[in-house]
């Protein structure tokens, strides 16, 4: 087919399926409402630059005439000096918005746009675009935007709980190579190296959903190795060639469960193991349990790496306010952590828990914050 110099365009089937919108009857559309609308179809189609500014000129050409279409004719020598776009630029944006059947083609016979007028000068007609499918689209493009939306929240969510899975391994193999060098630790190490090559930045568009189960289970691993090496992982090994006094303890030679608290940590009566344990019921992830304030310790220390927080962080709060409260304060942190999860509908207001964590220890060593009130609080918010 021939085609004219003037803008005439071949037929596409988008443009034919785009004419089954149609306004409803009566109905009259102002320009701010047809904007509104083409803003909300670029944002559900994600339409680039180009597209874009075409669609938004179309628009702004929109006499608000009350007509059953929706028809604007401005000249590509227009468009192109509102929207800065070459010529051949305005005819690429022509077939994407045709495409997306945003509009659709009025052809003259000689393939220009034109308004045609009654005898008096009135505009009854035109032939340039026709917007009535951007309108008539506004429920489909809140759908999309809605679903996108969701989408975007549910691919962070998923990169979040990526990061505190491989934040969690991480530290795991850290503290096996500098608690147990002598661990292999291969195996962990090539899994890791492997998840990472595979993990997609967040900048892409990608949602790792299938890689999120292998981070979790990274860390599950990395953690139980971890967990295994140290005193909690040991059990009396049973072996019929045992010749040694039967009096020894199964445990002979590991790791002791916990530092010993020293006299000037030891805590007063409102920071009791039982006070903690009916304040903060997440210690339960410990899967120990906990009696004295040394299991407390121990608690604190395992729990560190599910805050995300690193070894550092701990090492500056037994520092600061002692082996005893360190613990104290991750469990606590942890614990409203959990408690906001589940409040706000499984998305927490403490984005980091980990430099929530360093913060509270710094007001606690400060004076600003008691850890017995903040517990005695806690206790009974969840009693009431």
């Amino acid at each position: 087919m021939q085609l004219a110099s003037s803008g005439g365009r071949r037929l596409r089937h988008a443009a034919l399926a785009a004419r089954e919108f149609v306004l409803e009857t009566g109905r009259t559309v102002t320009r701010k409402e047809l904007s509104a609308a083409a803003r909300d179809a670029a944002k559900a189609l994600e339409l680039r630059n180009g597209p874009r500014s075409v669609l938004s000129e179309l628009v702004a050409c929109w006499g608000e005439q009350e007509w059953e279409r929706l028809l604007v004719w401005p000249s590509n020598d227009y468009l192109v000096a509102r929207t800065g776009l070459s010529e051949r630029g305005i005819r690429k944006a022509f077939r994407v918005l045709i495409d997306h059947k945003l509009i659709i083609p009025k052809e003259s016979p000689n393939g220009k746009r034109y308004a045609i007028k009654d005898l008096v000068g009135e505009i009854i007609d035109a032939f340039g675009f026709d917007l009535t499918p951007v309108y008539a689209r506004r429920g489909e493009w809140a759908e999309r935007i809605v679903e996108q939306k969701q989408a975007r929240e549910a691919r962070k969510r998923t990169f979040d709980d990526i990061t505190i899975a491989r934040r969690a391994a991480q530290e795991a193999l850290n503290s096996l190579a500098q608690e147990f060098p002598d661990l292999d630790r291969s195996d962990l190490e090539d899994r890791l190296a492997g998840l990472l090559a595979r993990t997609p930045l967040r900048s892409t568009k990608a949602t790792p959903l299938d890689l999120l189960d292998e981070w979790k289970d990274l860390r599950g691993a990395c953690e139980e190795a971890y967990y295994k090496a140290g005193y909690a992982g040991t059990v009396c090994r049973h072996t019929y060639n045992n010749n040694g006094s039967p009096t020894e303890a199964c445990n002979k030679g590991f790791p002791r469960k916990a530092e010993a608290v020293l006299p000037n940590e030891q805590t007063s009566e409102h920071l009791s193991p039982e006070l903690i344990l009916e304040a903060c019921p997440t210690i339960s992830d410990y899967g120990q349990p906990v009696r004295d304030l040394a299991d407390i310790v121990s608690a604190g220390r395992y729990l560190r790496a599910s805050l995300g927080a690193h070894e550092s962080a701990w090492a500056e709060a037994v520092e600061d306010i002692g082996t005893v409260r360190a613990a104290i304060a991750v469990i606590y942190v942890l614990q409203l952590y959990e408690d906001d999860v589940a409040k706000n509908g499984g998305e927490s207001r403490i984005k980091n828990p980990g430099g929530y964590f360093r913060a509270l220890t710094r007001m606690v060593k400060s004076g600003k914050i008691d850890l017995a009130v903040e517990l005695l609080a806690m206790r009974r918010r969840r009693m009431s």
